[in-house]
């Protein structure tokens, strides 16, 4: 079992003004925020679909395995996670949904950003059930579908290994958080410098592991990124996942960070 919970902790997805009169409503103005955002940062045309992402063999096997994870001991990590929040949250990378039945009720609403197609969908099926309101909307990470300073807090988890730009992904989501807002992270990342398991990971990483697991990086140094887009670590926890695991997905942080106020001008 210890090796399929392995493969199990990489198998994670990749993840506005107030809420509208109807959810469809809300839906179609965060794909419209979300074209208009991608087309700025990148100068593509805009009839080009911004969350054209698919993944059907790994969404189909993350869909079964998400349920065994949490039984592992993720579901506690989410938990954990989201516990405290409070206002407007926009989840990036949200998957099939598993973190919706954590979000405590002092939680107004949630929009939940989701790339892949089969993900997003089963994420759209768990929204009902959720504890808060939940709006599940298609997007992508480097152009999230929201405006500027929207949000309480953001949260990522098992994301940000995947996210083909992690700068960007990480700019985006200071852009949308209030100063103050915080960044509620939990992610895999690069194991300790010179380590045999560090070296295995940057082989891992220019071959095979991203192929098979829709983009997935192990060797990423993610709180570094994270403090460097400039948001301040308040909390931070490292361990592996599982325990004894000695995978390349197992060294693990979670933590959170707070996104600064603006400085005064002169």
């Amino acid at each position: 079992m210890t090796t399929i919970f392995m493969v199990e902790h990489v198998l994670s997805a990749l993840g506005c003004q107030p809420l509208p009169t109807s959810k469809t409503e809300t839906v179609q103005r965060c794909r419209t925020i979300a074209q208009e955002q991608f087309n700025e940062d990148h100068l593509i045309p805009s009839e080009v679909d911004v969350a054209a992402v698919s993944h059907p063999v790994f969404a189909r096997v993350y869909e079964r395995l998400s349920v065994a994870m949490d039984r592992a001991g993720t579901a506690e990590f989410r938990r954990d996670l989201v516990a405290g929040l409070s206002g407007r949250v926009i989840e990036i990378g949200a998957g099939n949904g598993r973190m919706f039945a954590h979000y405590p009720p002092a939680v107004t609403e949630v929009v939940a950003v989701e790339p892949e197609r089969r993900l997003r969908a089963a994420a759209e099926r768990a929204a009902p059930s959720a504890p808060v309101p939940v709006t599940v909307v298609d997007g992508l990470a480097e152009a999230l579908p929201a405006g500027d300073g929207e949000f309480d807090a953001a949260v990522v988890a098992l994301v940000l290994c995947t996210v083909p730009d992690q700068a960007s992904a990480l700019a985006e989501a200071s852009r949308v958080l209030r100063p103050g807002g915080q960044l509620r992270f939990f992610e895999h990342v690069a194991a300790e410098r010179h380590s045999g398991l560090h070296r295995a990971q940057r082989l891992l990483d220019a071959t095979l592991w991203p192929k098979l697991f829709a983009g997935c990086h192990t060797n990423r140094d993610t709180v570094a990124a994270i403090s460097a887009e400039g948001f301040v670590i308040e909390e931070l926890r490292r361990f592996r996942f599982p325990a004894t695991s000695n995978s390349p997905s197992a060294p693990c942080v979670h933590g959170r960070a707070i996104r600064p106020a603006a400085a005064p001008q002169p």
